[in-house]
Parts: structure tokens; sequence; C-alpha cells
């Protein structure tokens, strides 16, 4: 029942962050919503996991994390790469 409960609040915060990630002002609240729904994803497929029975959701949730990680990361220096383009570009 309070699994039940929990993995339900996961899907409303994770539609909370798709909300923010399409109204977001800057393109740093996009990729951190972004982070956040990746997050959540994470812990509601482990919680998935637990209510079917099946620990091995708990793999694929960690391979899904490292995913996001990198994926985040690899966001944030392009738009850093872009950002200095952009300046250098200004600049001349």
């Amino acid at each position: 029942m309070i699994l039940s409960i929990t993995a339900i609040t996961l899907l409303i915060v994770m539609a909370m962050a798709i909300f923010r990630a399409i109204a977001g002002p800057s393109v740093f609240d996009r990729v951190l919503a972004v982070n956040l729904f990746g997050t959540k994803t994470v812990l509601f497929i482990a919680v998935l996991g637990f209510l079917s029975g099946r620990p091995e959701f708990l793999d694929i949730a960690l391979v899904y994390a490292l995913m996001n990680f990198i994926s985040v990361i690899a966001l944030l220096r392009y738009f850093e790469y872009t950002d200095r383009l952009q300046q250098q570009g200004e600049s001349e």
C-alpha cells in the first residue's frame, strides 16, 4: 500500500519535472529538470522492482542512473562550449 502511494507520488513529481523542463526560463533550468526526471525514474524503477518482486530491476535502475549522470555532464559541457564560442564570436 505504502509503496503504491510512493510510486504514484513519484509519477506526480516526474510530471512536474517535465513541466519545468518545457517551461524553464534558461537552458540550465531545463537540464536540471531533466536530471531530476532521470533521478526520479531510477527511484520509480526500483520501487516497481520491489513491488513486482523482481530484484533485477535494481540493475536496470543502476544502469539508467549511470546513463543519466553521463548525459547530464555531456549536456552541460556542450552548452558550456557553445557559450564560449558565442562569446568569442561577439568579442571579435
